[in-house]
């Protein structure tokens, strides 16, 4: 059953993949990213189970904060076009 699972996690991250190539805005592919990060992150709890590695629950953990992350720095560079930038609509420095 959990082999199935990981078959079809892998399907969906092969089509993930696909949006990332294909997709025809900026945001399309940082959500393909986003998409294979959290896919990603259910294949290795899954293998975990598989093998009978709890720990590997642990990896899954630290690698869905770091495409969180990751997410986030994307899409602000994305915005505001540098990472240090501050503008006034942030409500900082008000």
């Amino acid at each position: 059953m959990f082999i199935a699972a990981a078959l079809a996690i892998l399907v969906t991250m092969a089509v993930a993949l696909l949006r990332l190539f294909v997709g025809p805005s900026v945001y399309d592919r940082v959500l393909a990213v986003n998409l294979f990060g959290t896919k990603t992150v259910l294949l290795i709890a899954v293998i975990g189970f598989l093998t009978g590695r709890p720990d590997f629950v642990d990896i899954a953990l630290v690698y869905a904060l770091i495409n969180f992350i990751g997410t986030v720095a994307i899409l602000k560079v994305i915005r505001y076009r540098a990472l240090g930038d501050v503008s006034p609509q942030d409500g900082v420095g008000d």
